[in-house]
């Protein structure tokens, strides 16, 4: 693929355990994925799935084979806050408002705040009106999307998610489904999104990766085609439900 994206070749991440021991917690994972994708990683506890966002974070490093972002090593990408990252924990810092909260990485990029593209995501997410709250005034999917706007703020070039609505209820998690999928068709920011959620993340994903555990490993690929734009009604769908219950019974068999 062309410089552009993120790149996996035949990578492998072993931990050391005690009395010399050793963990193999991925093994010869070749993925790429495109600029401006959105990509699931799915599977069970301990495939992995967590490990393979982490080392595109820069948070470890790959035991065996290459890893890069944009053609370049994670590490520079997170030195020039170029990348973003929300997570189940929404990490907002409770003593700040949701725009300072917002405004929280131009502080750590030492850059100036720009105040016009802070109100334009928080319009994108539906917080203008919540601009000056705290994150204790706020629900649980109105706190995630404060997070989700700051991990965007700097127009990160990757965004990663790791079970990012895992915390919250059926219906807000659902909410929140449509709330990304339509903040990605404005931003169109390459996106990695860890879940153990079949429906999740056939509703949001591109492409699927189905990963087996053991050590982790990719079993499938789901390319989704849907002519349904990612909205409510794409859940009632047939096709939908055919790939959520394919997917589940390869998920069951694993």
């Amino acid at each position: 693929m062309s410089a552009s994206g993120i790149s996996l070749d035949r990578v492998e991440k072993t931990f050391s355990l005690e009395k010399r021991k050793t963990f193999t917690a991925l093994k010869d994972v070749t993925l790429d994925v495109a600029q401006g994708e959105f990509l699931a990683l799915l599977g069970p506890s301990g495939c992995g799935k967590s490990t393979i966002l982490r080392m595109v974070a820069g948070l470890e490093e790959p035991t065996a084979g290459k890893l890069a972002v944009n053609g370049r090593g994670p590490r520079e990408l997170v030195n020039e806050h170029r990348l973003g990252v929300a997570f189940q924990d929404h990490a907002l810092l409770p003593w700040l408002t949701v725009f300072q909260n917002v405004s929280l990485p131009y502080q750590l990029a030492k850059r100036p705040v720009d105040k016009a593209r802070i109100d334009d995501l928080l319009e994108l997410v539906g917080l203008a009106r919540f601009r000056d709250a705290f994150p204790r005034q706020l629900s649980g999917g109105m706190r995630q999307r404060a997070s989700i706007a700051r991990s965007l703020v700097l127009k990160p070039e990757v965004l990663l998610l790791d079970e990012p609505f895992g915390a919250l209820d059926a219906v807000t998690r659902r909410r929140m489904n449509l709330e990304l999928a339509r903040i990605w068709s404005e931003e169109r920011t390459t996106t990695v999104l860890v879940t153990h959620d079949v429906e999740e993340a056939v509703f949001l994903a591109q492409r699927v990766v189905v990963l087996a555990a053991n050590p982790g490993r990719i079993r499938h690929e789901e390319v989704l085609s849907f002519d349904t734009a990612r909205t409510e009604g794409l859940e009632r769908t047939d096709e939908f439900h055919h790939v959520v219950d394919r997917l589940t019974r390869m998920l069951d068999a694993s």
